[in-house]
């Protein structure tokens, strides 16, 4: 295994997770408080699943997102 070249694809993948979520959420919110869906005060329960397949890998994260 080449460890920079993982490590480079690692990193590729996370930022890309990290910048599409944030984007996919934030248009959600936004559309939720002006259809009157949210007040835009709340705590959202939030959940990420990751999975890699060859590895059998599944890691999940529970958190809070809170609106103000």
């Amino acid at each position: 295994m080449n460890e920079d070249v993982f490590n480079t694809s690692l990193r590729g993948f996370l930022k890309k997770v990290g910048i599409t979520s944030q984007r996919e959420i934030e248009k959600a919110v936004r559309d939720a408080v002006a259809s009157g869906r949210l007040k835009g005060n709340e705590k959202l329960p939030a959940k990420m699943v990751l999975t890699i397949g060859g590895i059998s890998l599944t890691h999940e994260i529970n958190d809070e997102i809170e609106l103000g």
